[in-house]
């Protein structure tokens, strides 16, 4: 039996205004949520034109000529935009009569290529049992027909299956959200060994290391630790009614572990650096799940993964910067504060959820609103923008003292403890000696008394 899609109404209609303006075909992604029950799809969004076709307003006449690069590009900007729970989880394509029979392989490509892009940027794998379902979808803009089919993005050779496409009203209007904040002070060596100071790369690096300690934190919800299979609202009132969008917040806090467990064989690394790159700050992290029956692991792995994204989204969007501004190949290393880019949050109508995006200090109200309209094709009022915390900064700092270029050096538990022990024999030497010395001065004093 094949998977069933939970569509927000709304789509519906974009999808019916998208196929009467634009021809012969348009592209666009799908947002939402999985679930080991059910998906939900709260969001369709076009392809935005290039500035080709936005000049010459014509589009391509054959989806041989679809922009694979062009579309996965927007993929990996709108996966930026979206707070914990919510993912690409499929691609369309409207098209007339005539191209229809090429739609299906079109879609098939599309849709790799778009998980292939969005896997490479995580700093967290997906769960063994977790949904690997795509949807294709494909619309006929002369009859509007609607063929729903899904590919499992874990299997290269996965055919189509077919899935059932149904709309409902106020699909998203009463979904749960997770709030926290979380302290960063993450400290990053930088490796002499590293070619040219690759800043990026280390900082990828050391943001792993530390996904991993997210990944193994504690999670408290309204102060509480609840057990992964038991339902997120167990013990709280549901809030009814779809009428209206309405948010039922959990605040949670994330206790990271200190130390790993006694099982765990440690090995020290010493390594020759040239410097250091400091994260410090207070992000903001938010996660949405939906309202039927959702377990404590589905809202805790959600709000584990915003975490990590929403910092190391950050990192990319500034080197992004720094690479516009300065160049890819800076030559000097000087000791250098930036400031990481600040989350807001702005509603969805008729939704309880709301999509996210990151601005510099000095970044107009104004080319935030260009961004939604381009990015997610959503007009944005500029009341409706909410700034979600203060600053958060990066200190890239280099070594002043002279170094050699000694190689860096692996070092054994054992070893460390072998060189301590010789420490040790050499400290008790030292002061066997002194002691020595003072008894043949205290014996001289007697003598000669």
């Amino acid at each position: 039996m094949g998977r069933t899609y939970f569509v927000e109404e709304a789509i519906g209609q974009y999808l019916s205004d998208l196929s009467t303006n634009l021809k012969p075909y348009v592209t666009g992604l799908l947002i939402g949520q999985c679930s080991p029950q059910r998906d939900y799809v709260i969001r369709a969004v076009r392809t935005p034109p290039k500035e080709e076709q936005k000049e010459d307003h014509v589009s391509p006449s054959k989806l041989a000529s679809v922009d694979e690069e062009w579309i996965t590009t927007h993929a990996s900007q709108v996966s930026r935009m979206l707070p914990g729970g919510l993912l690409v989880l499929g691609v369309f394509i409207i098209a007339t009569p005539e191209l229809s029979k090429d739609s299906q392989n079109a879609l098939r490509k599309l849709i790799f290529s778009v998980e292939k892009s969005l896997t490479k940027r995580r700093l967290w794998k997906p769960a063994e049992e977790e949904v690997s379902d795509r949807a294709a979808l494909q619309i006929c803009s002369a009859t509007k027909k609607v063929v729903c089919r899904t590919y499992d993005v874990q299997d290269p050779k996965s055919s189509a299956k077919p899935a059932d496409w149904k709309y409902q009203s106020a699909l998203s209007a009463s979904w749960l959200a997770l709030d926290c904040t979380v302290n960063v002070n993450i400290h990053i060596p930088l490796l002499a060994t590293s070619p040219n100071h690759d800043l990026e790369k280390n900082t990828k690096n050391g943001l792993n290391r530390w996904s991993k300690q997210i990944e193994d934190s504690v999670f408290l919800i309204n102060g509480q630790i609840k057990d992964d299979d038991t339902e997120l609202l167990e013990g709280q009132k549901k809030l009814r009614g779809n009428t209206q969008s309405s948010t039922q917040f959990s605040d949670v806090k994330v206790l990271t572990q200190l130390s790993q467990s006694a099982s765990h064989r440690s090995t020290a690394t010493v390594q020759v650096c040239s410097g250091s790159i400091n994260l410090k700050g207070a992000v903001k992290c938010r996660a949405y799940v939906h309202n039927n029956k959702p377990k404590v692991k589905e809202a805790i792995q959600a709000l584990k993964r915003d975490i990590i994204n929403t910092l190391s989204d950050r990192c990319e969007i500034l080197f992004e910067d720094l690479i516009i501004n300065e160049g890819p190949h800076k030559k000097n290393f000087e000791r250098e504060y930036h400031v990481l880019p600040q989350r807001l949050f702005v509603p969805v109508a008729g939704s309880s959820v709301m999509l996210s995006d990151y601005k510099f200090g000095d970044e107009a109200t104004g080319e935030i609103q260009e961004r939604f309209v381009e990015m997610l094709d959503q007009s944005v009022q500029a009341e409706d923008i909410h700034i979600a915390e203060e600053i958060n900064t990066v200190d890239i700092c280099p070594v002043t003292d002279n170094m050699d270029d000694t190689p860096q050096k692996q070092v054994t538990k054992a070893t460390l403890l072998l060189k301590l022990q010789q420490n040790m024999v050499a400290v008790n030497m030292c002061v066997l000696g002194f002691f020595c010395h003072l008894l043949n001065c205290i014996s001289n004093k007697h003598v000669n008394e």
